[in-house]
């Protein structure tokens, strides 16, 4: 999937589909050959309709985990989305350094600390929200061209799927990655050494392989990257295709119409792929390996725009067909834009381009999406509260006497909740006669086993002088009250620096952070 950041990108810069060139090339193809890609690009008969049980029909938006940062993020739509989501994207540090990252812009350390991802997965996983992590994407280096070997990518992955307790990754490749067979085998390898590691331990590991995908279905290089998988002995949960950016221009089809297509081409290529390697189709049949992304609004290519007629029509086709996966590109991008962004027609990756109403695609995608990955059931209600305990705890435990500004973090009843707006002396953070929209409080996630103790930052002993109540104060004086350290904004006596912690609005002091 492509994001859009400083300029466009498109999966397939330069291509333009018109449905005399789309017959042209398809009979270039059958002149030139009669090789296995002719019969795949055109099938004599296509899979009978059967499709994925419903309880292994399953959402899950991708949502970009890089495009905001500390409060801003933490308390996003990710908490707000309908069905689960796929975080992407992780990719490696450097072209050469293995270590995995958050679009290269934040560690998984960084991910934590600046906006909960940790915390929110672990709510995710014990509200039974299927949540999953891809791997790759359109830009930056992917882990697999990144690591020298199988062994040490299989680390790589390995830390991220420990780290969010996943049993499901998806495997974003397009661009120049579609031709790196070095990268495609120690991929493979990797993925297969890392499915037998769990088989051993009894823990599924869904592997989805996500593909750019044209109305003729999968390029032969698409194909080749399933193929890879089969012959490492991947157990492939299925091939969930990019149903975006074909190259129209708007002109030859509704994006519903090209998307199912796409879909109808994709399912002769997975069922011959797979009978290729000699594996067993699943016993729903080749539908049941399937999924669909599509972009939402407006796409990279200039006159493609998937509207929310077309959401209806895609979700319709994939409920009759059993299509096992739905998703979108991407949960940012769902709702409608500002009056204050100045370029409707651009591309944004805040919001979709188009005016919604108030409808959300990802409810449109997902209706009738309610099972889980494999039909296996989530962590619903695992994991241990955690007591409120001051000396513990990894942010102050709200009391109704204290002042709260926006963006302010407290722990109450073993949760981490985030304040909307300034507060005091109101209902506790998880009061349950108030909504979302009513409380002062966003809900982040529970407090974990591995949250370190809150503290102050710390500045040698008399960096400045200590504080004293019958002092007057004023603007930019620096004093440390137990250690730490805080500047005045403005003129002030008798009143405690250390409440500029949690008050930030109204408290004459501010904390001072080291550098």
């Amino acid at each position: 999937m492509s994001r859009i950041r400083p300029a466009t990108v498109s999966r397939f810069a330069g291509r333009r589909l018109s449905l005399p060139r789309l017959a042209a090339s398809i009979v270039g193809m059958i002149v030139a050959s009669a090789s296995v890609f002719a019969a795949v690009v055109m099938p004599q008969l296509a899979p009978p309709i059967s499709g994925a049980a419903a309880a292994q029909q399953w959402f899950a938006g991708y949502y970009d985990v890089t495009l905001e940062s500390a409060e801003q993020l933490a308390r996003s739509a990710l908490e707000q989305t309908t069905g689960g989501a796929v975080l992407a994207f992780v990719v490696a540090a450097g072209d050469d350094d293995c270590t995995p990252t958050w679009g290269k812009a934040y560690t998984l350390d960084d991910a934590a600390r600046l906006f909960e991802l940790d915390r929110r997965v672990e709510r995710m996983h014990r509200e039974g929200t299927p949540v999953a992590v891809s791997f790759g994407g359109a830009i930056n280096t992917e882990l697999a061209a990144a690591c020298a070997d199988a062994e040490s990518l299989a680390g790589a992955y390995r830390t991220v799927l420990d780290r969010y307790r996943l049993d499901v990754i998806d495997l974003d490749i397009e661009g120049d990655l579609l031709a790196d067979t070095a990268a495609t085998a120690r991929r493979a390898a990797a993925v297969a050494a890392l499915q037998a590691e769990r088989r051993a331990d009894d823990r599924p590991l869904d592997v989805w392989l996500t593909l750019p995908i044209a109305p003729y279905g999968l390029t032969p290089e698409g194909i080749e990257q399933v193929d890879a998988l089969l012959s490492a002995g991947v157990e492939v949960a299925g091939v969930n295709g990019m149903t975006m950016n074909y190259g129209t221009d708007g002109t030859v089809a509704s994006m519903s119409a090209l998307s199912i297509d796409a879909l109808t081409a994709l399912a002769p290529q997975l069922a011959d792929a797979w009978d290729r390697h000699a594996v067993d189709l699943p016993p729903g049949g080749v539908w049941s390996l399937i999924g669909a992304t599509p972009m939402i609004g407006r796409n990279d290519v200039a006159g493609e725009v998937f509207t929310l007629d077309d959401a209806r029509a895609l979700n319709a086709f994939a409920k009759e067909h059993g299509v096992a996966r739905m998703s979108m590109w991407s949960l940012n991008r769902d709702q409608t834009c500002g009056s204050n962004y100045p370029h409707p027609t651009v591309v944004s990756t805040g919001c979709s381009g188009i005016e919604q109403g108030g409808e959300r695609f990802a409810a449109l995608l997902d209706d009738g999406y309610s099972g889980t990955p494999g039909g296996r059931a989530l962590d619903e209600g695992d994991g241990d509260v955690i007591a409120d305990d001051p000396k513990t705890s990894p942010y102050p435990v709200w009391s109704s006497q204290m002042f709260y500004s926006s963006a302010v973090k407290v722990v109450w009843n073993g949760s981490v909740y985030m304040s909307k707006w300034w507060n005091e002396d109101g209902p506790t953070p998880d009061d349950p006669t108030l909504d979302v929209a009513g409380s002062a409080w966003s809900y982040l996630g529970p407090v974990l086993d591995s949250d370190t103790p809150f503290t102050l930052p710390q500045l040698p002993a008399g960096t400045y002088p200590d504080w004293s109540v019958s002092t007057l104060y004023n603007q930019g004086d620096r004093v440390m009250l137990d250690g730490s350290g805080y500047e005045a904004r403005w003129w002030s006596q008798g009143q405690r620096p250390d409440r500029s912690v949690l008050d930030r609005d109204y408290s004459p002091w501010k904390l001072i952070t080291p550098p």
